[in-house]
Protein backbone atom coordinates (compact mmCIF):
# COMPACT_ATOMS: atom_id res chain seq x y z
CA UNK A 1 0.00 0.00 0.00
CA UNK A 2 2.85 2.19 0.11
CA UNK A 3 3.46 5.18 -2.34
CA UNK A 4 5.72 4.77 -4.74
CA UNK A 5 9.18 6.80 -5.24
CA UNK A 6 8.52 6.58 -9.37
CA UNK A 7 10.11 7.24 -12.16
CA UNK A 8 10.14 11.31 -11.85
CA UNK A 9 10.54 14.22 -14.37
CA UNK A 10 13.65 16.91 -13.40
CA UNK A 11 12.73 20.21 -13.54
CA UNK A 12 14.19 23.42 -12.24
CA UNK A 13 11.06 25.19 -11.91
CA UNK A 14 9.41 25.00 -8.90
CA UNK A 15 5.52 24.67 -8.76
CA UNK A 16 3.32 26.78 -5.57
CA UNK A 17 -0.37 25.81 -6.31
CA UNK A 18 -2.05 27.24 -3.52
CA UNK A 19 -4.79 28.77 -4.95
CA UNK A 20 -7.22 29.95 -8.09
CA UNK A 21 -6.43 31.35 -11.07
CA UNK A 22 -4.44 30.91 -14.15
CA UNK A 23 -6.89 29.98 -17.22
CA UNK A 24 -6.80 28.92 -20.17
CA UNK A 25 -9.63 30.28 -21.95
CA UNK A 26 -8.89 33.91 -20.83
CA UNK A 27 -12.54 34.40 -19.89
CA UNK A 28 -13.29 35.36 -15.79
CA UNK A 29 -12.74 33.59 -12.79
CA UNK A 30 -15.90 32.09 -10.90
CA UNK A 31 -15.24 31.71 -7.00
CA UNK A 32 -17.47 28.89 -4.83
CA UNK A 33 -16.23 28.63 -1.14
CA UNK A 34 -19.73 26.80 0.03
CA UNK A 35 -17.20 23.50 0.55
CA UNK A 36 -20.33 21.93 -0.88
CA UNK A 37 -19.83 18.31 -2.39
CA UNK A 38 -18.73 18.42 -5.47
CA UNK A 39 -18.35 22.04 -5.71
CA UNK A 40 -15.33 23.57 -8.35
CA UNK A 41 -13.43 26.45 -5.50
CA UNK A 42 -11.47 27.97 -8.69
CA UNK A 43 -13.32 27.85 -11.91
CA UNK A 44 -11.03 27.83 -14.06
CA UNK A 45 -8.25 26.08 -12.05
CA UNK A 46 -5.12 27.05 -11.50
CA UNK A 47 -3.19 25.36 -14.68
CA UNK A 48 0.37 24.48 -13.59
CA UNK A 49 2.03 23.91 -17.03
CA UNK A 50 1.37 23.33 -20.65
CA UNK A 51 3.35 20.57 -22.50
CA UNK A 52 3.23 20.00 -26.01
CA UNK A 53 3.24 16.08 -27.00
CA UNK A 54 7.32 16.64 -28.21
CA UNK A 55 7.87 19.06 -24.86
CA UNK A 56 6.91 16.06 -22.46
CA UNK A 57 8.98 13.84 -24.74
CA UNK A 58 11.92 15.72 -24.25
CA UNK A 59 11.58 16.25 -20.72
CA UNK A 60 11.13 12.47 -20.52
CA UNK A 61 14.54 12.35 -22.10
CA UNK A 62 16.55 14.68 -19.80
CA UNK A 63 16.79 11.64 -17.15
CA UNK A 64 17.71 8.27 -16.62
CA UNK A 65 14.30 7.63 -15.13
CA UNK A 66 12.39 9.67 -17.47
CA UNK A 67 13.95 7.47 -20.17
CA UNK A 68 12.75 3.94 -17.99
CA UNK A 69 9.16 5.73 -17.98
CA UNK A 70 8.81 6.39 -21.78
CA UNK A 71 10.10 2.99 -22.75
CA UNK A 72 6.58 1.80 -20.78
CA UNK A 73 4.49 4.55 -21.56
CA UNK A 74 5.23 5.00 -25.51
CA UNK A 75 6.14 8.31 -26.95
CA UNK A 76 3.24 10.96 -26.38
CA UNK A 77 0.66 11.47 -28.84
CA UNK A 78 -0.91 14.45 -27.11
CA UNK A 79 0.66 17.55 -24.99
CA UNK A 80 -0.78 18.14 -21.43
CA UNK A 81 -2.44 20.84 -19.91
CA UNK A 82 -1.64 20.29 -15.67
CA UNK A 83 -4.30 21.89 -13.88
CA UNK A 84 -4.68 22.10 -10.07
CA UNK A 85 -8.28 21.67 -8.46
CA UNK A 86 -9.53 22.68 -5.37
CA UNK A 87 -13.43 20.56 -4.63
CA UNK A 88 -15.69 19.88 -1.44
CA UNK A 89 -15.57 16.87 -0.04
CA UNK A 90 -16.51 15.36 2.98
CA UNK A 91 -14.45 13.45 5.42
CA UNK A 92 -14.17 10.05 7.19
CA UNK A 93 -17.13 11.19 9.75
CA UNK A 94 -18.86 12.87 6.86
CA UNK A 95 -18.17 16.35 8.40
CA UNK A 96 -17.50 19.15 5.53
CA UNK A 97 -14.05 19.21 3.81
CA UNK A 98 -12.09 20.37 1.29
CA UNK A 99 -9.36 18.28 -1.22
CA UNK A 100 -7.36 18.93 -3.92
CA UNK A 101 -6.19 17.04 -7.13
CA UNK A 102 -4.62 17.08 -10.61
CA UNK A 103 -6.86 17.61 -13.94
CA UNK A 104 -4.92 16.60 -16.91
CA UNK A 105 -6.20 17.56 -20.37
CA UNK A 106 -4.60 16.29 -23.37
CA UNK A 107 -4.13 18.48 -26.29
CA UNK A 108 -2.48 18.27 -29.74
CA UNK A 109 -3.44 17.58 -33.31
CA UNK A 110 -3.14 13.72 -33.25
CA UNK A 111 -7.12 12.38 -33.57
CA UNK A 112 -6.63 11.12 -30.08
CA UNK A 113 -5.98 14.17 -28.31
CA UNK A 114 -8.97 16.19 -30.45
CA UNK A 115 -12.65 15.32 -29.67
CA UNK A 116 -14.67 14.36 -26.75
CA UNK A 117 -12.32 11.82 -24.74
CA UNK A 118 -12.64 9.28 -22.07
CA UNK A 119 -11.84 10.12 -18.50
CA UNK A 120 -9.63 7.80 -16.35
CA UNK A 121 -10.28 8.60 -12.67
CA UNK A 122 -6.47 8.01 -11.08
CA UNK A 123 -6.14 6.80 -7.34
CA UNK A 124 -2.66 7.26 -5.66
CA UNK A 125 -1.30 5.39 -3.44
CA UNK A 126 0.03 5.36 0.17
CA UNK A 127 2.01 8.29 1.30
CA UNK A 128 2.78 9.56 4.96
CA UNK A 129 3.80 13.15 2.88
CA UNK A 130 1.10 15.50 4.19
CA UNK A 131 2.49 18.21 1.19
CA UNK A 132 1.62 15.50 -1.61
CA UNK A 133 -0.10 16.74 -4.63
CA UNK A 134 0.02 14.87 -8.04
CA UNK A 135 -0.59 18.14 -9.88
CA UNK A 136 2.86 19.30 -9.09
CA UNK A 137 4.62 17.49 -11.84
CA UNK A 138 7.48 20.20 -12.35
CA UNK A 139 9.64 19.84 -9.47
CA UNK A 140 11.01 16.49 -9.09
CA UNK A 141 12.18 16.55 -5.31
CA UNK A 142 8.06 17.32 -4.23
CA UNK A 143 5.81 14.83 -3.37
CA UNK A 144 3.29 13.63 -6.17
CA UNK A 145 5.68 14.57 -8.94
CA UNK A 146 6.89 10.97 -9.84
CA UNK A 147 3.30 9.28 -9.80
CA UNK A 148 2.19 13.02 -11.28
CA UNK A 149 3.96 12.34 -14.26
CA UNK A 150 3.61 8.51 -14.66
CA UNK A 151 0.22 9.42 -14.77
CA UNK A 152 0.63 11.74 -17.45
CA UNK A 153 2.68 10.17 -19.76
CA UNK A 154 0.76 6.85 -19.33
CA UNK A 155 -2.73 8.26 -19.86
CA UNK A 156 -3.42 11.64 -20.62
CA UNK A 157 -0.19 11.91 -23.10
CA UNK A 158 -2.38 9.17 -24.98
CA UNK A 159 -5.22 10.93 -25.54
CA UNK A 160 -7.18 10.40 -22.06
CA UNK A 161 -8.45 12.93 -19.39
CA UNK A 162 -7.41 12.75 -16.25
CA UNK A 163 -8.73 13.14 -12.86
CA UNK A 164 -6.45 12.46 -9.49
CA UNK A 165 -7.67 13.65 -6.28
CA UNK A 166 -5.09 13.95 -3.56
CA UNK A 167 -7.87 12.85 -1.30
CA UNK A 168 -8.78 14.74 1.96
CA UNK A 169 -6.05 14.99 4.54
CA UNK A 170 -3.42 16.27 2.03
CA UNK A 171 -2.38 19.22 0.41
CA UNK A 172 -4.82 22.30 -0.01
CA UNK A 173 -7.51 19.89 2.30
CA UNK A 174 -8.70 21.71 5.74
CA UNK A 175 -8.91 17.68 6.82
CA UNK A 176 -6.56 17.29 9.98
CA UNK A 177 -6.34 13.85 9.29
CA UNK A 178 -6.78 11.11 6.37
CA UNK A 179 -9.56 8.68 6.06
CA UNK A 180 -7.37 5.71 4.70
CA UNK A 181 -9.18 3.06 3.41
CA UNK A 182 -12.52 3.48 4.15
CA UNK A 183 -14.39 3.04 1.17
CA UNK A 184 -17.15 4.87 1.47
CA UNK A 185 -15.41 8.27 2.28
CA UNK A 186 -12.77 7.92 -0.25
CA UNK A 187 -14.97 6.47 -3.26
CA UNK A 188 -17.18 9.81 -2.12
CA UNK A 189 -13.90 11.77 -2.26
CA UNK A 190 -13.41 10.34 -5.70
CA UNK A 191 -16.52 11.16 -6.92
CA UNK A 192 -16.30 14.64 -5.72
CA UNK A 193 -13.52 15.31 -7.56
CA UNK A 194 -14.79 13.85 -10.76
CA UNK A 195 -17.91 16.01 -10.67
CA UNK A 196 -15.78 19.28 -10.03
CA UNK A 197 -13.62 18.57 -12.59
CA UNK A 198 -16.27 17.54 -15.15
CA UNK A 199 -17.46 21.67 -14.25
CA UNK A 200 -13.92 22.81 -15.33
CA UNK A 201 -13.66 21.08 -18.37
CA UNK A 202 -15.84 23.49 -20.26
CA UNK A 203 -13.69 26.86 -19.90
CA UNK A 204 -10.51 25.07 -20.51
CA UNK A 205 -10.14 25.46 -24.06
CA UNK A 206 -13.12 23.26 -25.52
CA UNK A 207 -12.06 20.11 -23.65
CA UNK A 208 -15.06 17.71 -23.74
CA UNK A 209 -16.16 14.42 -22.06
CA UNK A 210 -17.14 11.43 -24.22
CA UNK A 211 -19.35 10.02 -21.64
CA UNK A 212 -16.61 6.85 -21.08
CA UNK A 213 -15.29 6.85 -17.27
CA UNK A 214 -12.21 4.32 -16.75
CA UNK A 215 -12.17 4.14 -13.05
CA UNK A 216 -8.18 3.03 -11.59
CA UNK A 217 -5.47 3.12 -9.18
CA UNK A 218 -2.46 1.91 -7.48
CA UNK A 219 -2.05 0.06 -4.54
CA UNK A 220 -4.08 2.20 -1.93
CA UNK A 221 -5.71 3.86 -5.11
CA UNK A 222 -6.61 0.27 -6.44
CA UNK A 223 -8.46 -0.27 -3.24
CA UNK A 224 -9.93 3.01 -3.83
CA UNK A 225 -10.80 2.35 -7.40
CA UNK A 226 -12.39 -0.60 -6.89
CA UNK A 227 -14.75 1.16 -3.89
CA UNK A 228 -15.69 4.06 -6.10
CA UNK A 229 -16.67 1.39 -8.48
CA UNK A 230 -18.82 -0.26 -6.10
CA UNK A 231 -20.44 3.25 -5.54
CA UNK A 232 -20.84 4.21 -8.74
CA UNK A 233 -22.45 1.04 -9.65
CA UNK A 234 -25.21 1.84 -6.44
CA UNK A 235 -25.72 5.32 -7.60
CA UNK A 236 -26.61 4.01 -10.95
CA UNK A 237 -23.97 5.40 -13.03
CA UNK A 238 -22.14 4.04 -15.57
CA UNK A 239 -18.74 2.99 -15.24
CA UNK A 240 -17.07 2.20 -18.49
CA UNK A 241 -14.35 -0.45 -16.67
CA UNK A 242 -12.01 -0.36 -14.00
CA UNK A 243 -8.51 -1.37 -12.78
CA UNK A 244 -7.92 -2.05 -9.69
CA UNK A 245 -3.93 -2.53 -9.48
CA UNK A 246 -2.42 -4.09 -6.43
CA UNK A 247 -4.99 -3.71 -4.46
CA UNK A 248 -5.80 -4.31 -0.63
CA UNK A 249 -9.31 -5.07 -1.39
CA UNK A 250 -9.54 -7.83 0.71
CA UNK A 251 -8.22 -5.49 3.47
CA UNK A 252 -9.90 -7.84 6.27
CA UNK A 253 -8.11 -10.63 5.01
CA UNK A 254 -4.70 -8.61 5.27
CA UNK A 255 -5.33 -7.51 8.25
CA UNK A 256 -5.82 -11.42 9.17
CA UNK A 257 -2.81 -12.43 7.44
CA UNK A 258 -1.00 -9.70 9.73
CA UNK A 259 -2.04 -11.15 13.43
CA UNK A 260 -1.44 -14.73 12.17
CA UNK A 261 2.42 -14.05 10.85
CA UNK A 262 1.80 -12.75 7.41
CA UNK A 263 2.62 -8.86 8.43
CA UNK A 264 2.91 -6.70 5.15
CA UNK A 265 6.22 -4.63 4.15
CA UNK A 266 5.52 -1.27 5.33
CA UNK A 267 3.21 -2.52 8.35
CA UNK A 268 4.35 0.26 10.80
CA UNK A 269 2.97 3.20 8.73
CA UNK A 270 -0.67 1.42 7.53
CA UNK A 271 -1.37 0.41 10.66
CA UNK A 272 -1.31 4.27 12.46
CA UNK A 273 -3.28 5.07 9.02
CA UNK A 274 -5.57 2.90 9.51
CA UNK A 275 -6.40 2.79 12.88
CA UNK A 276 -7.00 6.89 13.15
CA UNK A 277 -9.06 6.95 9.89
CA UNK A 278 -11.22 3.68 11.06
CA UNK A 279 -11.41 5.70 14.71
CA UNK A 280 -12.98 8.07 12.70
CA UNK A 281 -15.07 6.12 11.05
CA UNK A 282 -16.39 4.48 13.63
CA UNK A 283 -15.29 5.27 16.98
CA UNK A 284 -15.16 2.16 18.22
CA UNK A 285 -12.12 0.81 17.00
CA UNK A 286 -10.34 0.79 20.23
CA UNK A 287 -11.07 2.76 24.00
CA UNK A 288 -7.58 3.95 23.59
CA UNK A 289 -4.47 4.11 21.55
CA UNK A 290 -2.97 2.28 24.05
CA UNK A 291 -5.21 -0.84 23.58
CA UNK A 292 -3.28 -0.77 20.13
CA UNK A 293 0.17 0.24 20.84
CA UNK A 294 3.06 0.02 23.19
CA UNK A 295 3.06 3.42 25.42
CA UNK A 296 5.95 4.57 23.60
CA UNK A 297 4.34 5.36 20.56
CA UNK A 298 0.92 5.67 21.90
CA UNK A 299 0.79 9.10 22.42
CA UNK A 300 0.28 11.64 19.51
CA UNK A 301 -0.06 8.52 17.51
CA UNK A 302 -3.32 9.75 16.16
CA UNK A 303 -2.26 13.00 14.71
CA UNK A 304 1.06 11.31 13.57
CA UNK A 305 0.12 10.81 9.84
CA UNK A 306 0.24 11.83 7.45
CA UNK A 307 2.88 14.46 8.64
CA UNK A 308 5.09 16.94 6.85
CA UNK A 309 8.10 15.44 8.72
CA UNK A 310 9.82 12.61 6.35
CA UNK A 311 8.57 9.34 7.48
CA UNK A 312 12.42 8.28 7.55
CA UNK A 313 13.33 10.98 10.49
CA UNK A 314 10.39 9.39 12.24
CA UNK A 315 11.52 5.88 12.28
CA UNK A 316 15.23 7.49 13.27
CA UNK A 317 13.96 9.80 16.23
CA UNK A 318 11.58 6.81 17.67
CA UNK A 319 8.09 8.32 17.12
CA UNK A 320 7.61 4.63 14.63
CA UNK A 321 9.63 1.69 14.43
CA UNK A 322 10.78 1.30 11.20
CA UNK A 323 9.70 -2.40 10.70
CA UNK A 324 9.06 -3.68 14.41
CA UNK A 325 5.31 -4.18 14.07
CA UNK A 326 4.94 -7.38 17.12
CA UNK A 327 7.38 -8.05 20.07
CA UNK A 328 10.94 -10.80 19.54
CA UNK A 329 8.97 -13.26 21.22
CA UNK A 330 5.44 -12.70 19.82
CA UNK A 331 2.70 -15.48 19.56
CA UNK A 332 2.22 -16.47 17.06
CA UNK A 333 5.42 -15.32 15.27
CA UNK A 334 6.55 -14.99 11.84
CA UNK A 335 4.87 -18.00 9.40
CA UNK A 336 8.06 -17.87 7.29
CA UNK A 337 11.33 -16.36 7.93
CA UNK A 338 10.88 -14.05 5.69
CA UNK A 339 8.59 -12.37 8.20
CA UNK A 340 11.33 -12.44 10.83
CA UNK A 341 12.26 -9.00 10.58
CA UNK A 342 8.14 -7.56 11.35
CA UNK A 343 9.06 -8.47 15.00
CA UNK A 344 11.64 -7.37 17.41
CA UNK A 345 12.28 -4.74 20.06
CA UNK A 346 11.00 -1.62 20.64
CA UNK A 347 7.93 -2.79 18.69
CA UNK A 348 4.68 -0.90 17.79
CA UNK A 349 1.79 -3.19 18.18
CA UNK A 350 0.88 -5.07 21.98
CA UNK A 351 1.25 -9.12 22.40
CA UNK A 352 -2.13 -8.71 24.24
CA UNK A 353 -3.61 -6.58 20.98
CA UNK A 354 -1.58 -9.60 18.63
CA UNK A 355 -3.26 -12.70 20.79
CA UNK A 356 -6.96 -10.73 20.47
CA UNK A 357 -7.03 -10.67 16.97
CA UNK A 358 -4.94 -13.97 16.41
CA UNK A 359 -7.62 -15.42 18.65
CA UNK A 360 -10.79 -13.51 17.03
CA UNK A 361 -9.58 -14.12 13.61
CA UNK A 362 -8.71 -18.51 14.02
CA UNK A 363 -11.09 -19.79 16.90
CA UNK A 364 -13.82 -17.01 18.03
CA UNK A 365 -14.97 -15.20 14.71
CA UNK A 366 -13.29 -16.53 11.67
CA UNK A 367 -14.19 -15.11 8.47
CA UNK A 368 -14.67 -17.76 6.39
CA UNK A 369 -12.91 -15.54 3.25
CA UNK A 370 -9.87 -15.18 4.99
CA UNK A 371 -8.29 -18.96 5.57
CA UNK A 372 -4.54 -18.89 6.40
CA UNK A 373 -3.23 -20.28 4.66
CA UNK A 374 -5.76 -19.63 1.54
CA UNK A 375 -7.82 -22.70 0.54
CA UNK A 376 -9.77 -23.00 -2.73
CA UNK A 377 -13.09 -22.69 -0.61
CA UNK A 378 -11.72 -19.49 0.76
CA UNK A 379 -10.65 -17.78 -2.50
CA UNK A 380 -14.29 -18.81 -4.21
CA UNK A 381 -16.83 -18.46 -1.10
CA UNK A 382 -19.61 -16.24 -1.67
CA UNK A 383 -19.59 -15.52 1.61
CA UNK A 384 -16.17 -14.20 2.31
CA UNK A 385 -17.33 -11.69 5.40
CA UNK A 386 -19.86 -13.76 6.92
CA UNK A 387 -18.39 -13.44 10.59
CA UNK A 388 -18.71 -11.00 13.35
CA UNK A 389 -15.54 -10.26 14.47
CA UNK A 390 -15.27 -9.23 18.96
CA UNK A 391 -11.65 -7.12 18.12
CA UNK A 392 -12.43 -3.29 17.32
CA UNK A 393 -9.80 -2.83 14.57
CA UNK A 394 -10.92 -6.70 12.58
CA UNK A 395 -14.57 -5.08 13.28
CA UNK A 396 -13.55 -2.22 11.30
CA UNK A 397 -11.25 -4.17 8.48
CA UNK A 398 -14.70 -6.60 7.76
CA UNK A 399 -16.69 -3.05 7.40
CA UNK A 400 -13.96 -2.01 4.80
CA UNK A 401 -13.48 -5.16 2.81
CA UNK A 402 -14.48 -5.00 -0.60
CA UNK A 403 -15.83 -8.44 -0.75
CA UNK A 404 -19.54 -7.51 -0.73
CA UNK A 405 -20.88 -6.13 -4.43
CA UNK A 406 -20.50 -7.76 -7.61
CA UNK A 407 -19.56 -5.64 -10.03
CA UNK A 408 -21.69 -5.28 -13.65
CA UNK A 409 -18.59 -3.64 -15.88
CA UNK A 410 -15.39 -4.96 -16.77
CA UNK A 411 -12.77 -5.21 -14.15
CA UNK A 412 -8.93 -5.44 -14.54
CA UNK A 413 -6.89 -6.68 -11.68
CA UNK A 414 -3.08 -6.51 -11.64
CA UNK A 415 -0.41 -7.14 -9.45
CA UNK A 416 2.82 -9.66 -8.60
CA UNK A 417 2.70 -12.58 -6.56
CA UNK A 418 5.77 -11.92 -4.92
CA UNK A 419 4.63 -8.51 -3.47
CA UNK A 420 6.07 -8.30 0.14
CA UNK A 421 3.38 -5.46 0.76
CA UNK A 422 0.04 -6.03 -0.84
CA UNK A 423 -0.64 -9.62 -0.79
CA UNK A 424 -1.23 -11.05 -3.95
CA UNK A 425 -3.91 -13.30 -1.88
CA UNK A 426 -6.02 -9.76 -1.74
CA UNK A 427 -6.51 -9.86 -5.23
CA UNK A 428 -7.02 -13.61 -5.90
CA UNK A 429 -9.54 -13.60 -3.14
CA UNK A 430 -11.30 -10.52 -4.47
CA UNK A 431 -11.40 -11.86 -7.99
CA UNK A 432 -12.39 -15.63 -6.98
CA UNK A 433 -15.20 -14.00 -5.23
CA UNK A 434 -16.68 -11.93 -8.19
CA UNK A 435 -16.07 -15.29 -10.30
CA UNK A 436 -18.16 -17.28 -7.73
CA UNK A 437 -20.82 -14.59 -7.58
CA UNK A 438 -21.25 -14.83 -10.99
CA UNK A 439 -18.89 -11.95 -12.78
CA UNK A 440 -18.48 -13.73 -16.27
CA UNK A 441 -14.82 -14.55 -16.83
CA UNK A 442 -15.13 -12.30 -19.64
CA UNK A 443 -15.90 -9.40 -17.56
CA UNK A 444 -12.84 -10.53 -15.13
CA UNK A 445 -9.31 -10.42 -15.71
CA UNK A 446 -6.67 -11.17 -13.38
CA UNK A 447 -3.16 -10.45 -14.46
CA UNK A 448 0.51 -11.66 -12.23
CA UNK A 449 3.21 -10.24 -13.56
CA UNK A 450 5.35 -13.29 -12.16
CA UNK A 451 3.76 -15.72 -14.70
CA UNK A 452 5.29 -16.27 -18.23
CA UNK A 453 3.34 -14.97 -21.43
CA UNK A 454 0.85 -17.91 -21.96
CA UNK A 455 1.52 -17.76 -25.76
CA UNK A 456 2.93 -15.37 -28.62
CA UNK A 457 -0.94 -13.86 -28.78
CA UNK A 458 -0.46 -12.84 -25.25
CA UNK A 459 -1.89 -9.53 -24.31
CA UNK A 460 0.22 -9.00 -21.20
CA UNK A 461 3.73 -10.41 -22.73
CA UNK A 462 5.24 -6.90 -23.07
CA UNK A 463 4.21 -6.17 -19.49
CA UNK A 464 5.51 -9.34 -17.76
CA UNK A 465 8.45 -8.99 -19.89
CA UNK A 466 9.20 -5.87 -19.09
CA UNK A 467 8.59 -6.68 -15.49
CA UNK A 468 11.34 -9.40 -15.77
CA UNK A 469 13.48 -7.41 -17.27
CA UNK A 470 13.38 -4.42 -14.28
CA UNK A 471 13.87 -7.00 -11.63
CA UNK A 472 17.03 -8.78 -13.33
CA UNK A 473 18.25 -4.86 -13.79
CA UNK A 474 17.57 -4.28 -9.95
CA UNK A 475 19.18 -7.27 -9.24
CA UNK A 476 21.93 -6.59 -11.52
CA UNK A 477 22.58 -2.99 -10.35
CA UNK A 478 23.45 -4.32 -6.69
CA UNK A 479 25.74 -7.40 -8.44
CA UNK A 480 27.78 -4.65 -9.81
CA UNK A 481 28.89 -3.37 -7.07
CA UNK A 482 29.94 -6.21 -4.98
CA UNK A 483 26.47 -7.31 -3.66
CA UNK A 484 25.55 -10.84 -2.81
CA UNK A 485 23.01 -12.95 -3.80
CA UNK A 486 21.03 -11.91 -0.89
CA UNK A 487 21.74 -8.26 -1.39
CA UNK A 488 20.18 -8.28 -4.66
CA UNK A 489 17.12 -10.40 -4.00
CA UNK A 490 16.35 -8.26 -0.99
CA UNK A 491 16.82 -4.74 -3.31
CA UNK A 492 14.33 -6.38 -5.49
CA UNK A 493 12.10 -6.76 -2.78
CA UNK A 494 12.18 -3.46 -1.25
CA UNK A 495 11.50 -2.28 -4.95
CA UNK A 496 8.59 -4.94 -6.15
CA UNK A 497 5.37 -2.89 -4.81
CA UNK A 498 6.90 0.79 -5.19
CA UNK A 499 8.65 1.12 -8.26
CA UNK A 500 9.17 -2.28 -10.32
CA UNK A 501 5.32 -3.42 -10.55
CA UNK A 502 3.45 0.06 -10.96
CA UNK A 503 4.74 1.26 -14.68
CA UNK A 504 3.77 -2.10 -16.06
CA UNK A 505 0.54 -2.54 -14.40
CA UNK A 506 -0.71 1.06 -15.23
CA UNK A 507 0.46 0.18 -18.88
CA UNK A 508 -1.46 -3.01 -19.00
CA UNK A 509 -4.21 -1.36 -17.27
CA UNK A 510 -4.23 1.05 -20.37
CA UNK A 511 -4.24 -1.53 -22.85
CA UNK A 512 -7.22 -3.42 -21.41
CA UNK A 513 -9.12 -0.06 -21.21
CA UNK A 514 -8.14 0.38 -24.82
CA UNK A 515 -9.56 -2.86 -25.49
CA UNK A 516 -12.98 -2.21 -23.70
CA UNK A 517 -13.39 0.64 -25.38
CA UNK A 518 -12.39 -0.45 -28.90
CA UNK A 519 -15.17 -3.26 -28.15
CA UNK A 520 -17.42 -0.13 -27.92
CA UNK A 521 -17.61 -0.75 -24.18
Amino acid sequence: MTKFPLLAVASAVVLSACGGGGADSGGPETVDNSGGRGTLQFNPPLRVTALTAAEFTARLNETASGKQLLAVAGTPKCGVNFHYIQYGTVGGANEATTASGALMVPTGTDPACAGPKPIVLYAHGTTTDKNYNIADILDSTRPGASEGSLVGALYAAQGFTVVAPNYAGYTGSTLPYHPYLNADQQSKDMIDALTAARKALPGLGGATDSGKLLVTGYSQGGYVALATQRALQAAGQTVTAAAPLSAPSAISLLVDYASLGAPALGGTVFTPLLSTSWQKQFGNVYTAPTDLYEAQYATGIETLLPSTTPVNTLFATGRLPQTALYPANAVPGPALPAFAAFYGPNNLLTQRFLTASAVDATAANPCPGNAFPATAASRTSTSPLACAPAVGFRRAAVANDLRNFVPSRPVFFCGGANDPTVNFESTRSTAGYFAARGVPAAALTVLDLETAPTSAADPFATAKGGFAQAKAATAAQVAAAGGSATAQAQAVTTAYHGTLVPPFCNAAARGFFQQVLAAGG
